[in-house]
């Protein structure tokens, strides 16, 4: 394995690792980003045992060391298992969530206490600004959350629009139809009667990128691929319960 890196957006980069073993022949992407500003912030941890590709790959762009904040979509392994390896490697570090997330695992799982934020808080990172939002059980998870860059207009998505292949860093192509494939294959996400409501919420954001932990990001038209995902879960949660 190797994990690549590219510039998604001014100071924003896409650190992706292909493993091939998982959903062959396409394979699966695992994808930190990395938001270069007066205090760095990385959005996923990766699982414990990539740290060492990763920590590598974004030592290309600014030492280890200067990392301030570490964040992530919700507590699952490929999201922040080597969240201690990263705030061991960065001392001024501090992992940054919502508020049910640290009352719930982080404060006990995290080395150093982390920072919660409440629902739209916006964290100024010093030339990027990011907003949290609270998604609960979207795509899964109670403690769920995700943040939007708003300098950039970049929306670091979780496992929303989760899709298999090693597709571009950066797409304009849909990534609506690979992601419903990839739904219907493992179905990952949580089905609730607020699965579309808050994809809904997220598209009124009008983000210009979707910055995707499994697959390729977009650019383009982000609100119609959100609202287009909401109607696919919207039918899929009046089929569930017919």
């Amino acid at each position: 394995m190797h994990t690549d890196i590219q510039e998604i957006a001014p100071g924003i980069y896409r650190l992706s690792t292909l493993v091939a073993e998982i959903a062959p022949p396409l394979g699966f992407t695992f994808n930190q980003f990395l938001v270069d500003a007066d205090q760095p912030l990385l959005f996923h941890c990766g699982a414990r045992a990539m740290f060492p590709l990763v920590r590598a790959t974004l030592e290309q762009v600014m030492p280890v060391t200067k990392l301030r904040w570490i964040g992530f979509g919700h507590v699952e392994s490929d999201e922040c298992g080597a969240m201690n390896q990263w705030l061991a490697a960065a001392p001024q570090a501090q992992v940054v969530h919502g508020q049910t997330a640290c009352m719930v695992s982080l404060n006990d799982l995290a080395d150093r206490p982390p920072r919660a934020l409440a629902d739209g808080e916006v964290l100024d990172l010093g030339g990027r600004r990011v907003r949290y939002l609270d998604t609960p059980h979207v795509p899964h998870g109670w403690e769920a959350g995700l943040m939007y860059e708003e300098t950039t207009g970049t929306l670091f998505c979780g496992d929303l629009f989760t899709h298999f292949g090693n597709g571009p860093a950066l797409t304009k192509d849909s990534i609506l139809e690979p992601a419903v494939a990839a739904e219907e294959a493992a179905h990952a996400t949580a089905l609730t009667p607020h699965t579309a409501p808050t994809l809904r919420m997220l598209a009124g954001l009008a983000p210009k990128r979707l910055a995707v932990m499994h697959g390729s990001s977009f650019q383009g038209d982000c609100a119609g691929q959100l609202s287009r995902l909401a109607d696919y879960y919207e039918k899929a949660h009046a089929a569930k319960i017919a």
